[in-house]
């Protein structure tokens, strides 16, 4: 599934002239940044031990699509468990670990990406001062069910680790244009939606344009400046998210003094200037 998206999206860098952005009548693009995320309790019961969790868009309660910040204390270690829905999960700070409650501690660091199969039996556990990761589920509710109603549906469980990421530059995908500096790893695609990650330099200063209904990217590595429509400028750090619902040209820099990066999930393209 993964060689796949990568064969599909590697095509020949064009070295033909690449289009001027087009300017978008109805901008649906919005930003919320990581000081406005409400927290709340994932398990009350647990009290101060129960993990966090900050609604980014949709509604973890709800049916539809959404992503969250769930934040673990250190030496937080689940039961096991399983879950009625499959989820995509990206570290951003600290440690965790996610696996077959027999497995032996693998410690994922900043920048890995893991699936967990819908119903497969599992723990979570995290260590650091500061533990936080987005996760982010096609459908809802988010339910947290016990072992005993564990089932294998087929599906099996990704795990990349941030040392074992490949970028992509202008020269290997026709996402980067030929004059940008960014770089791009393709993650996974499920039912016609992409997961990718976009990197950018210091320095960087460009535009994301996008053309597809679903847009959420989240700020998952360093700060980005993100211009709206409205001429209004925010500084994302990490956990802060943009999106849009509509064809539409995203405008940032790298500001900062270190690379950022962005995780995104689509039903478009992508195409980084």
């Amino acid at each position: 599934m993964i060689i796949g998206l990568l064969n599909s999206c590697e095509s020949p860098k064009n070295k033909s002239k690449e289009e001027k952005s087009v300017k978008i009548e109805n901008p649906t693009n919005k930003v919320l940044l990581s000081s406005e995320i409400v927290w709340e309790k994932l398990n009350p019961a647990r009290g101060d031990q129960s993990p966090q969790a900050g609604t980014i868009w949709g509604d973890r309660k709800g049916t539809v699509a959404t992503g969250f910040l769930a934040k673990f204390v250190d030496g937080f270690s689940s039961p096991p468990h399983i879950h009625n829905v499959t989820y995509r999960a990206v570290v951003i700070e600290g440690l965790v670990h996610n696996d077959d409650p027999n497995a032996e501690n693998m410690w994922m660091k900043p920048g890995s990406f893991w699936t967990q199969p819908v119903g497969e039996s599992h723990i979570t556990s995290a260590k650091g001062e500061i533990n936080i990761a987005l996760v982010e589920i096609d459908h809802g509710p988010y339910l947290v069910k016990p072992i005993s109603e564990a089932f294998d549906n087929g599906e099996r469980p990704v795990n990349i680790d941030v040392s074992n990421i490949v970028w992509l530059d202008n020269n290997k995908t026709n996402w980067i244009k030929s004059k940008s500096k960014a770089e791009i790893s393709f993650l996974l695609e499920t039912d016609k939606l992409k997961s990718l990650f976009v990197k950018f330099p210091k320095g960087y200063d460009g535009e994301i344009e996008t053309d597809g209904t679903v847009l959420h990217s989240v700020v998952i590595k360093g700060e980005l400046n993100y211009l709206l429509p409205s001429n209004d400028t925010k500084v994302l750090d990490i956990g802060s998210y943009f999106g849009s619902t509509d064809k539409a040209t995203h405008s940032i820099s790298n500001g900062s003094e270190s690379e950022t990066v962005i995780y995104i999930r689509t039903n478009g393209t992508v195409k980084v200037n």
